[in-house]
């Protein structure tokens, strides 16, 4: 009994310090004080491994997994600004403009700008007209101007996000603060769902439902999803729904579900190829029409030519110009400077994005048990592929990771989980330059827990087989 006892107040030690850490790391950690932040975060990660080790009960973690999540409501994310172009679009679509229309810079020039709207006789034929946006919302619009990332680009956010971003910015169009806690409240309740989610799914595949605290209790996942607000918590609800709701037979909702997705982030694509095999071609075939067009219902409001045109611009960007915390690019970088003298991203990044398709094309074709149990370990494997060969991973890319590791054996997630804070080194100054060598630090070790994982696996099945 006095054990039990012991073990229980320790773990409730273990918990008040992690929100003593997570709150510190809300309301007073700028990204900018990295020793500050590696610190909290290595605190809060080293009480996450105890509290997972000591098997925390089920009932306490989804308590402890809320209310962590809850110490941000008032927080503004302090370790990413993307939220400052959350309020940007959602203040443009609230006032009917497209946001896929027009650039930051020529908003702010000219802020006389046109909503489109789809004429009654077909989609491709839109009428445009001029309106003054509000004198209030040309004022905001000044005011976060000069804290914007990307003022230059495009909206890379698809409408899903467009979407909460509208609500949001609609109902305090002037209010920062308030409008951030309407996001951070639609992202609590994608949690919510997927905690939910996660719990159906581990039960029928006969798993212990305590494996849901490995993504609930996650750091990485409470600080960049709750914390600062980003859109992968909807990726995960609804790819997690999609999931469920194939396990369930029901091959259209979850279509749908997979649509809503990929309306957030069109990383979710990836999961189709590894459908193939599970479906058969023409049950395939059918699931993708659905997802197809919900995907296109979804962008139907925005639909323009300047929106292909525009998001075609936004990825071609994306894979020709942005870098940040990559692995194999990096490498294959340094031997093009070798080589030629000159970056040659413009040629590396479209070569390892097709590399990834080829990979994941090959890895769903080759799979040996293409069973609904086995599809968050291949969607893993894919994703994981993914992120090696990008030339951008964000701290919050890797969330899905996490929640997919749940269901599987490996754990490299949860330490890329840990690693990857490392990359923050890169905003102590203005210029973001990357410290190769904590970059090293970090793949290194991710890798190594990876071989090692699959070396053990590999040896498993062999001693069995003899």
């Amino acid at each position: 009994m006095f054990n039990w006892s012991a073990t229980r107040f320790l773990q409730l030690l273990a918990l008040l310090l992690s929100a003593l850490a997570y709150g510190a790391l809300a309301y007073v950690t700028p990204r900018t004080q990295f020793g500050q932040l590696l610190g909290l975060l290595a605190v809060a990660f080293g009480l996450y491994i105890y509290l997972l080790k000591t098997r925390l009960p089920l009932r306490a973690g989804l308590l402890a997994a809320l209310l962590l999540r809850l110490l941000w409501l008032l927080a503004l994310p302090g370790l990413s600004d993307d939220y400052h172009r959350f309020r940007w679009d959602g203040l443009l679509v609230a006032q009917g403009v497209n946001p896929f229309q027009y650039r930051p810079d020529e908003v702010l020039a000219n802020p006389v700008k046109a909503r489109v709207t789809p004429s009654d006789s077909t989609i491709s034929q839109q009428s445009t007209f001029k309106q003054q946006l509000p004198a209030a919302v040309n004022q905001q619009l000044e005011i976060l101007y000069p804290k914007l990332n990307s003022p230059h680009y495009y909206s890379v956010y698809p409408p899903v996000c467009q979407a909460a971003f509208g609500l949001a910015s609609g109902i305090f169009p002037t209010n920062e603060r308030s409008a951030v806690l309407v996001l951070r409240l639609l992202v609590l309740l994608a949690e919510a769902g997927s905690a939910a989610l996660l719990l159906a799914l581990l039960r029928v595949f006969g798993q212990t439902l305590d494996r849901a605290l490995w993504y609930l209790l996650n750091p990485l996942v409470v600080v960049e999803l709750t914390g600062n607000l980003h859109f992968e918590a909807f990726v995960i609800c609804f790819t997690l729904l999609a999931l469920w709701l194939l396990v369930r037979g029901q091959r259209y909702w979850s279509a749908g579900a997979l649509g809503l997705a990929v309306g957030t982030k069109l990383l979710p694509l990836l999961m189709l190829p590894l459908l193939v095999r599970r479906l058969g071609w023409q049950q395939f075939a059918r699931y993708s029409a659905v997802t197809g067009l919900v995907v296109a219902l979804l962008f139907l409001p925005l639909f323009s030519l300047d929106l292909l045109r525009n998001i075609n611009s936004s990825l071609t960007l994306y894979f020709s110009k942005f870098e940040f915390n990559a692995s194999v690019y990096y490498v294959v970088r340094a031997i093009g400077y070798h080589l030629t003298g000159y970056n040659e991203i413009a040629i590396i990044g479209p070569a390892l994005a097709r590399t990834t398709a080829a990979l994941a094309l090959l890895l769903a074709w080759r799979e040996k048990a293409a069973i609904w149990a086995t599809l968050p370990r291949t969607l893993l494997f894919t994703l994981t592929i993914y992120y090696f060969l990008a030339i951008v991973v964000h701290p919050w890319y890797l969330a899905p990771l996490v929640a997919l590791s749940v269901f599987t054996t490996y754990r490299f997630a949860l330490v890329w989980s840990g690693m990857v804070v490392l990359s923050y080194a890169a905003y102590q100054t203005s210029a973001y330059l990357e410290n190769p060598w904590l970059l090293a630090l970090e793949y290194s070790t991710v890798v190594g827990v990876l071989v090692w994982e699959l070396a053990s696996k590999y040896q498993l099945e062999t001693k069995n087989k003899e």
